[in-house]
């Protein structure tokens, strides 16, 4: 492995020098070019982010809002950005406080069932959810396909039943790099799918697991409830067992027991995380770099998103090391709540001063290869970032793919038409792990985490020192 790594650096550095010229751009001294491809492999031989995602994810643990982790979380951070010498600073926020607590579930009648048994279910209540009744809840379940298949049936066929969404992630669109845009399809069931069930008197409601994992794991994640229509449990079963639920309903009337004691507690208060590395020649212009603390609870957030924040928190740990000073203020914005309320995210963007803002930059996919870089701003800022991408090249992540977002916290700031940028992960394989049991430290591999803060940092220290104002 060290041999590898060695040969690795050593074509990192030829490429440094004998594409030097290739890479010369009126956008940037040719100072800050060489330093771009210091700082790329200093990066790329670092174990500072790997030892970070470490720390949180294992001596700190699962941070869900509202926990002693969380809070722990938001600390450690401040402390460790101090250490470097930055201006810290904690935002404060007032954000939900979700507690899970038990959840079970058992089918206990069905076709051609044995006397005296029952089918033990595995899965795990959605973010936010309320409980069932303290006995739990005996009703039968009514698979559906789709909200217009709910609705075809109707009021007559749903009212005091369990609804199961049974739709599938799509794995061959997964396979095929497309691991978002499969979750973003099954999502929708997850987070509105308690509101559409309520509104034909549904009693609680199922959701097939919007994740790619079918090793019985079940995938958490927010889901919202309507003000005007009755709130109702809700949770999300494994693949495995929608697969159980869904053969059997069709055989004829399934019932199940399913408990769920979740807890909602007053608001309370918690912390973004602000540390500034304070540029010399522009210091009032931002360029933000960032993750988000907060996880779920089932795991360790380790992919979700401890390795985003440890990657952020490398950029300003190695440029103190290296001793390069950006122009503009570099700023790690640490967010709290990302996952069950955005609170972080929408209370920074409103205090925030936009126009001093010139870019942002956040890691929230996992730590796989990145192949590139998102970019969400004008295209006319595209050749700005060309240099950039060239020397990213040399790490074999030198593409630039334009969408309107390019991750989830920094969305508010795009919002308001500050450039953003995200790593172009390989995400085939994320949504095994994504919000489920599995999201552990084991799986973060060193070499491609390195890789993704090579990608923060270029782009942090290019834009920084950019000689001219981005397009926006």
């Amino acid at each position: 492995m060290k041999i590898k790594l060695f040969l690795y650096l050593i074509a990192i550095a030829v490429f440094s020098v004998s594409s030097f010229a290739q890479v010369k751009s009126e956008y940037y001294s040719d100072e800050t070019l060489l330093q771009l491809q210091e700082l790329q492999r200093a990066a790329l031989a670092s174990d500072y982010a790997f030892s970070q995602t470490r720390f949180i994810s294992y001596n700190i643990g699962p941070r869900l809002t509202g926990s002693a982790q969380a809070e722990r979380a938001v600390r450690y951070v401040a402390d460790e950005m101090k250490k470097l010498g930055l201006e810290v600073q904690l935002q404060e926020l007032k954000v939900p406080h979700w507690v899970r607590g038990d959840e079970r579930g058992e089918l206990i009648s069905w076709n051609e069932m044995t006397p005296g048994t029952v089918h033990k279910i595995t899965l795990t209540t959605l973010g936010g959810s309320v409980p069932t009744a303290s006995g739990g809840l005996k009703a039968e379940i009514v698979v559906v396909k789709s909200f217009e298949h709910l609705k075809k049936l109707g009021r007559e066929k749903i009212e005091g039943k369990i609804v199961l969404f049974d739709v599938r992630f799509d794995r061959e669109l997964a396979a095929a790099g497309f691991g978002g845009n499969a979750y973003g399809e099954v999502s929708t069931y997850r987070s509105g799918g308690a509101i559409e069930a309520a509104k034909l008197g549904a009693a609680a409601v199922l959701v097939r697991s919007a994740g790619g994992s079918q090793n019985r794991l079940a995938h958490t994640g927010a889901m919202r409830y309507s003000n005007d229509v009755t709130k109702i449990p809700a949770a999300a079963v494994t693949f495995e067992d929608a697969e159980l639920i869904a053969y059997l309903a069709g055989q004829g009337t399934v019932r199940m027991n399913l408990v769920l004691t979740p807890q909602t507690f007053e608001d309370t208060i918690s912390y973004n995380v602000i540390a500034d590395l304070k540029g010399t020649e522009k210091p009032d212009e931002i360029v933000v770099v960032g993750g988000h603390l907060d996880s779920w609870d089932l795991g360790q957030g380790a992919l979700d998103d401890a390795a985003g924040v440890a990657a952020a928190m490398q950029v300003p740990a190695l440029l103190k090391k290296l001793g390069l000073k950006p122009k503009r203020t570099i700023r790690l914005v640490a967010f709290m709540n990302e996952e069950n309320g955005f609170v972080g995210a929408r209370t920074y963007a409103e205090k925030a001063d936009v126009s001093k803002h010139f870019a942002a930059i956040e890691s929230d996919l996992g730590a796989s290869h990145p192949i590139g870089f998102i970019f969400a701003g004008k295209p006319a800022a595209i050749p700005f970032l060309a240099p950039l991408a060239e020397i990213l090249k040399a790490q074999g992540a030198g593409q630039i793919d334009q969408k309107p977002n390019a991750s989830s916290d920094i969305s508010t700031l795009t919002e308001l038409s500050v450039p953003s940028f995200g790593p172009w992960y390989d995400t085939r394989t994320y949504f095994d792990y994504h919000h489920t049991a599995a999201d552990t430290f084991d799986k973060i591999d060193a070499r491609q985490l390195a890789e993704n803060g090579a990608v923060m940092a270029v782009l942090a220290y290019g834009l920084a020192n950019l000689e001219q104002p981005l397009p926006r």
